[in-house]
């Protein structure tokens, strides 16, 4: 009975969160085990609303989830603090139209809850999926979830969005 409980809680928070994205934010992706805890379910919802940053062409909100310490790795150059990143990261938000958008399909909590792992496809503009990336979070306060490490993928392969 327990188990059921958790798994309709996880599954109204998903519907909630669903509800208040925007109609032009990208459709979330399934992630495996979300109904395991609800730290993870804290961590999916920062990805989403951390990608949602881009969508919205918000750099100043996509650098309330960068930590301070955050080190975004872009090919052999490392981007070491959150003033470097936003810095780095400014030339994705000129436009109009967001250059990129993703959604975590797989979050994992690490024991001791402090620390998360996300990942998930990442599509081009024209829907086309171009890479996956790799989040680590950390727990900073509270219900406030930070990106510690990032690092993108390359896919090869010229793979339409489902």
């Amino acid at each position: 009975m327990k188990l059921a409980n958790h798994a309709t809680a996880a599954a109204a928070a998903v519907l909630g969160v669903m509800m208040v994205m925007p109609a032009s934010a990208q459709p979330a992706a399934p992630l495996q085990a979300l109904d395991r805890d609800p730290l993870t379910l804290q961590v999916a919802e920062a990805e989403r609303a951390f990608a949602r940053t881009m969508a919205q062409r918000d750099l100043a909100a996509f650098a309330q989830f960068v930590s301070e310490d955050a080190l975004f790795f872009a090919g052999r150059k490392t981007q070491k603090g959150r003033a470097e990143v936003v810095a780095a990261w400014k030339r994705f938000f000129d436009g109009a139209q967001a250059p990129f958008s993703w959604a975590p399909d797989q979050v994992e909590l690490a024991p001791g809850g402090q620390f998360a792992y996300s990942t998930g496809p990442v599509w081009g503009p024209d829907g086309k999926l171009i890479s996956r990336f790799n989040t680590v979070w950390r727990l900073e306060s509270p219900g406030v979830w930070r990106v510690l490490y990032d690092r993108g993928e390359a896919l090869p392969c010229d793979c339409a969005k489902p």
